[in-house]
This record gives C-alpha cells, structure tokens and sequence, in this order.
C-alpha cells in the first residue's frame, strides 16, 4: 500500500490536471465495496461509509486489487494504443486492455456537457457467460443474452421490483428499475417490529433513518415508537419499532411509498464507441467488448510473434557463428 496522497500527486502531475479533491474522491470510490460490484482499489484506512466522507488522503493508503491488475493485463504488449498526456511530457493509454467487462460489471456513472451515463452493476459470471454465448453466436439478439444476465447485481443487495424497467434498459439502453429494501416483520410479546437487512443502491441506513424520523414527526406515517440503526461490522441492520396495535405491513408499505426503503435507478447506458458517444443496449455493450478484445489479442499475438522473431533472428546467427568458432576465436 502507498499513501493515497502520493497517487492524486501523481495522476494530478502526470496524467489530468484536476483538483486534489476530485482525483481523491474518483479513488476512493473505486475502493468502495457498496460503491462497485468488485472494487478495483484495496482500500487502507477510512474510506467511509454510505453516509460518511473518508479520512483526508494524508491518512488513507491504497493499492490496486487483483481484479484491477486484470484491466491493465497485457499493456506492457502493444495491446492498446497510447497518446500524449496533457503536456506532452509522456505517454498514457487510450484505453485499457481490460480482460473482464468492467463497463458493464462495475456500472458506471458520469456527465460531460449535454449528456450522461448512468450505467447499473452486474454479476461477473452472469456478464462472462453472455460474453461466451455472443462469441460462439454472433448473431445472439439481446433477449438471447438476458437468459444470462437477469438483470443489474447491486452490490447493497435489496429487491428489484418487477421486470419491465429491466427489460426496456436490455433492449433499448434506457429504463428506470425500481429497487426495494429487504425488510422482514418480527414478532414481539405485544408489538412487532420491522427490520431491514439489505437497503437499495446509492442510498444508507443513516439517510433511510432521518427519512423515517422525518416523515413520523410530520405525521406522514404512523405506528412508529422508534428506529434503530444496528448496522456493525459491514452488516445491515435497521430495527424499526412499532406501537402496540401498529399493523406492520401496512406501516412497512408506508415507509417504502415515503422514503428511500424504495427508490429507483435510471438506466442511460451511454458509452464512448470509437470516439462517438452512444446509447447501447445489452447486446451493444457486449459486441463492444468482444470487438475490443479481438483487437487486444490480435495486437498482443503479434507483439510476441515479433519478439520471437528477433530472438530466433539473434539465435540463427549463434548457431552460425557455433559452426565456425575457431576462425571467431582466432
């Protein structure tokens, strides 16, 4: 692990001349297990929570996970082109070589100017075997590949409330997929009490309790005595506490109408397609990485079929001079 300060003073003198802020907030996202489906930094040091900022970049350390070390595999082997850096004074890539589909595994998120990307995460292997599918069937329609990708993989976990968003962001690159908490009502001696383990994506269990605090004080819903928030050791654990005559599912309906226990994500699966921004369903998205990696293969088999070459150059003249060594000594 090195200091996450040292990184954001490179990336900032060497690749984009950001603030510090935004490069440090850029990695620590990366680092963060409820932000992506599989964080591409190991994070040393508060990197905060869903409802916390992390610890200043003097405190804080990093390095990169195994899975990252995927994403640069093969760069070392003219597997991408590379292009100048904002002064001109070195080289960086144009893209990675990228050998497992983070676009899509990772989600993504971004604005520019007059549009953006909004992207949801999804299950590596589900991901991997719609890949395999569309190579060994190029002509594989996007309803062929949702047999393996069933829909976004949340790294919150949480309930996706019916299929139709799903299916319009598959087929057409747009769709709002509405995401529900997981909640369960416990029986008490004289009361029950409703508690919520796994909560919908972008939001926290500190944001979900000021909201139901929030709405009980302004009356909006009723039967609450108290809220709770049990949440330890990277487990969620939300005990909502209900008066003695409350019926629980209709308090626990009430709370998913009025707060974020319910929430949506919208789907705008914009991606950068050689320098031209578009709108890709399902089966765009995976022609997009399966033409990619064609090149990254291609490029990278004849790097090493080059380098053999000038190696078997270099071996073909020993084998000469073997043959006549005495003349060469003398």
């Amino acid at each position: 692990h090195v200091k996450c300060s040292r990184v954001v003073g490179e990336v900032m003198g060497n690749y984009h001349p950001h603030g510090d802020s935004a490069i440090y907030d850029a990695l620590v996202r990366l680092g963060q297990r409820w932000s992506l489906r599989h964080p591409l930094i190991d994070p040393q040091g508060n990197f905060g929570s869903p409802a916390d900022e992390p610890a200043a970049m003097r405190y804080t350390e990093a390095r990169l996970a195994p899975i990252a070390m995927k994403m640069l595999e093969g760069i070392d082997e003219n597997t991408v082109d590379f292009g100048p850096n904002y002064d001109n004074k070195r080289e960086e890539p144009l893209a990675l070589p990228s050998r497992f589909p983070n676009l899509l595994v990772n989600g993504q998120q971004g604005i520019a100017v007059g549009m953006a990307t909004n992207i949801p995460p999804h299950n590596l292997g589900e991901v991997c075997d719609a890949v395999e599918h569309l190579i060994d069937h190029p002509d594989a329609t996007s309803d062929d590949l949702m047999a393996f990708v069933k829909g976004p993989d949340f790294p919150t976990g949480g309930l996706i409330m019916g299929r139709q968003g799903i299916l319009d962001a598959y087929r057409t690159g747009r769709g709002s997929i509405r995401m529900r908490a997981v909640a369960e009502i416990e029986e008490l001696r004289n009361s029950e009490q409703i508690v919520v383990t796994e909560i919908p994506y972008q939001t926290s269990v500190d944001a979900i309790e000021t909201k139901i605090a929030e709405v009980v004080e302004r009356k909006v819903v009723d039967g609450i005595r108290a809220v709770r928030n049990e949440s330890a050791k990277g487990e969620t654990r939300l005990v909502i506490e209900l008066k003695r005559d409350a019926p629980g599912f209709v308090v626990l309906n009430n709370l998913y109408k009025h707060t974020p226990l319910q929430s949506t994500f919208s789907v705008n699966m914009v991606a950068l397609i050689d320098g031209v921004p578009r709108t890709l369903d399902l089966r765009g998205a995976l022609v997009a990485y399966v033409d990619h990696q064609v090149e990254v293969l291609t490029r990278r088999s004849q790097y090493r079929l080059d380098k053999a070459q000038r190696e078997l150059h270099i071996n073909e003249g020993l084998l000469k001079a073997l043959d006549i060594i005495d003349e060469i000594i003398t």
